[in-house]
């Protein structure tokens, strides 16, 4: 005679249901690991919310790494706005919206939404390597390039970085959100490098971002610009030492996700009528 009561057993074929029936997050998908920083509160629907999309310095569960778009929510007063942010790792201005995450967030967002786009790491990559698949064309023209992609299998158009850029500002326009758009944050200054200087002008996918969010008719904020003048007072060393992780020169650490954050927040005061100031903390609106 088995030993279990009636009781007990019933507790536990009830528990072993629950946990196989518990959806399993998706292999590969980065989003699946909880973010480093505390739980976000639920999306309140009666809130207008601040989407960030971006690439693994906007959000990154590597041990010992963060990205900005995490800390960041702390900077707001999330009794009046939600944050969330639906960056991921890996991804280009061109593959965040392949994959169908561009799309995903559109169809949830509503009228009076806000939202902060951040990508130019990871568009220099190839257009159609087996690994990636994720390159854009250098630029902010017309430019395409019709190629068969070794990831989806599939042919596809690839497009500029600039396309990409002002795609998503007209989407989101059309839905009625704000978009920001952000240059990105720059790598760390590498030992006996070039010479830093506040006033380095920005190249290539630091001022596409620009030049594509104010051709879409998008706001725009220079991060890349705001982070270099802070880096230009300091060796290239303290820079790695204080906001960078071990393992590169392109992650930063929590000290340095929260040091990105206060510049995307210092950026978005610097803009005329911004709409987001009424929602920042106190602190943040010094």
């Amino acid at each position: 005679m088995s030993s279990c009561r009636p009781g007990v057993r019933a507790l536990s074929v009830l528990l072993v249901l629950v946990m196989t029936t518990i959806p399993s997050p998706a292999s590969g998908d980065v989003t699946a690991a909880a973010p480093a920083t505390r739980p976000a509160p639920a999306r309140d629907p009666n809130l207008p919310t601040l989407w960030i999309v971006g690439d693994s310095t906007v959000r990154n569960n590597t041990p010992g790494q963060m990205g900005w778009g995490d800390p960041i929510a702390e900077l707001f007063d999330r009794s009046r706005i939600n944050v969330v942010n639906r960056a991921i790792g890996g991804r280009s201005s061109r593959t965040f919206q392949t994959d169908g995450r561009w799309d995903q967030l559109l169809a949830e967002a509503k009228r009076g939404d806000f939202v902060l786009i951040q990508f130019g790491h990871n568009d220099g990559a190839p257009l159609d390597d087996d690994k990636r698949a994720r390159g854009t064309i250098r630029g902010t023209g017309e430019e395409s390039k019709e190629i068969y992609n070794p990831i989806t299998k599939k042919q596809e158009v690839v497009h500029t970085y600039g396309w990409y850029m002002r795609k998503y500002v007209t989407d989101a326009q059309a839905v009625g959100m704000t978009p920001i758009v952000l240059s990105y944050v720059p790598r760390c200054p590498r030992p006996g490098g070039a010479l830093m200087t506040p006033t380095t002008a920005p190249t290539s996918y630091a001022l596409w971002a620009r030049e594509s969010a104010e051709a879409a008719g998008g706001r725009f904020v220079d991060l890349f610009g705001i982070l270099w003048a802070h880096y230009a007072t300091m060796t290239p060393e303290q820079v790695k030492s204080a906001y960078f992780c071990d393992a590169d020169f392109t992650h930063t650490n929590e000290v340095g996700a929260r040091r990105n954050a206060e510049a995307v927040v210092e950026g978005l005061r610097q803009l005329p009528d911004c709409p987001l100031a009424g929602y920042l903390v106190a602190e943040s609106r010094r």
